[in-house]
């Protein structure tokens, strides 16, 4: 069964990393070097540290100036596979 969550709140950190909780109380930080990495036309501008910290949450989903934006059901899908995905502290 697929958990229905958005974003809730979000801070991007050094080395194009982002922390992230979920309306669930889950949190985790995904780092998206290995996707910058890859490269591609929208995602390629996030190299730049300036960029990437400019992250906002639009309909509880991290979303960047220049368009791209990141699923939060596999958000989370995928910090808890990686083991990655904790939760929040009381």
């Amino acid at each position: 069964m697929i958990n229905m969550v958005k974003v809730v709140e979000l801070k991007p950190l050094e080395g194009q990393r982002l922390w992230v909780r979920f309306s669930d109380g889950t949190e985790g930080i995904r780092d998206y070097t290995d996707l910058i990495a890859k490269g591609g036309p929208v995602i390629e501008p996030l190299r730049d540290q300036a960029l990437f910290n400019k992250v906002f949450i639009s309909f509880g989903i991290p979303t960047w100036p220049n368009g791209f934006d990141v699923d939060a059901i596999n958000l989370q899908m995928e910090l808890r596979e990686r083991g990655a995905l904790s939760r929040a502290a009381a």
